[in-house]
């Protein structure tokens, strides 16, 4: 069975890395970090949402381009690699599944068309703190249609317009916050905030008392694409180094020459195959719509967040001294590593949602 591109695909990620080399070059991506007030690229925002790329798994009756979720992936892959610094992920792999998942006909013509045009930003909100999500750490309720609770961190919280809440009944779609409080993280190219919603007008998503199965269901699909952004990244990461590598000389040779470096650059390599292959398993499964889908989004998501954050921590080795500095490149690649890592369940979570699927898998 062959898991690549098609040559339809693969010219749509070419367009990609071409828009994104003219429009999401490191100096953007460093220019939205060193400034506290700005939380994504709003121009870089418009121009994904002109390219039709926020419709790329839409279905055409919502106004997307009902491609699929493989083209979704490979824009995913892009993005990850230009390390861009929009609500993207929060906004399609989040919200606009859960929409697709759950919604009702009513909330899908409501919110995905807006979506598809860049109007909406949306942002999930699951956890409360410190320490692992279970049913008994939900604090926050809703009565009579109003939900309260404090959910903490929320990515891309600042910026959103729409909410998808876990609540402890259940998922719930919220248009306001009662209040927003930025939090300082290490990626500030994908802020985080703390936030509030105090008897806010919610709408339920899906049915009652399948919170949890349905939050799953959501992470599952997240996790395939974010997959793909790591895989980007890490790719980028491994172009960085043996570039340097290649032009950076010491004692009159290459370093790239040096046992040492190209052992660093092979153990890249070979991760991010690795992660390769899972990922490209997982768009499979993704865009079937098998029940192989849980155990294939763990599988991608481990190898994918292994592999990026190994890639980034050698691409900054790689580069000696310069690596560490604010000026250079690689630590946004680092910061994002860490970022994607834990934005839908650290790396443990998954692999024990790894663990329990091999199980369910071999017990059928």
């Amino acid at each position: 069975m062959n898991f690549d591109y098609s040559d339809e695909q693969k010219a749509l990620k070419e367009e990609a890395r071409r828009f994104l080399a003219a429009r999401c070059s490191a100096n953007r991506v460093h220019a939205v970090l060193d400034d506290d007030t700005v939380a994504y690229d709003a121009e870089l925002w418009r121009g994904v949402a002109e390219q039709g790329w926020l419709g790329a798994a839409i279905p055409e009756a919502y106004g997307g381009l009902g491609l699929g979720h493989v083209e979704l992936c490979a824009l995913a892959e892009e993005l990850g690699r230009a390390c861009a610094p929009i609500p993207f992920a929060s906004t399609l792999y989040f919200v606009a599944e859960a929409l697709m998942l759950h919604g009702t006909e009513a909330q899908r013509a409501r919110w995905l068309p807006r979506i598809v045009a860049g109007e909406v930003i949306g942002a999930l909100a699951t956890s409360e703190g410190p320490g692992p999500l279970t049913p008994r750490s939900v604090r926050t309720r809703v009565v009579d249609g109003k939900l309260s609770g404090r959910k903490i961190p929320v990515t891309d919280g600042g910026a959103a317009t729409l909410f998808v809440v876990l609540a402890d009944d259940g998922l719930y779609l919220c248009e306001a916050a009662s209040g927003v409080e930025p939090l300082a993280t290490l990626d500030p190219t994908r802020p985080a905030a703390a936030v509030t919603f105090d008897a806010v007008p919610a709408e339920r998503l899906g049915r009652a008392g399948e919170g949890w199965s349905a939050l799953a269901a959501v992470l599952d699909r997240a996790a395939v694409l974010l997959a793909f952004e790591q895989l980007g990244g890490a790719d980028r990461c491994l172009e960085m180094a043996r570039g340097y590598a290649l032009e950076r000389h010491a004692f009159g040779r290459p370093i790239a020459s040096y046992q040492a470096i190209k052992h660093k650059l092979a153990d890249m390599y070979v991760k991010n195959e690795v992660a390769r292959s899972n990922a490209y398993y997982g768009a499979w499964a993704l865009n079937s719509g098998g029940a192989e889908l849980p155990l294939a989004a763990a599988t991608a998501r481990v190898a994918a967040s292994d592999a990026f954050w190994f890639a980034a921590k050698e691409n900054i080795q790689t580069h000696g001294g310069i690596g560490f500095t604010w000026e250079a490149d690689p630590q946004l690649y680092y910061r994002r590593s860490r970022q994607l890592a834990l934005v839908a369940g650290a790396p443990a979570l998954w692999r024990e949602r790894l663990v329990a699927a091999l199980e369910t898998r071999n017990a059928a």
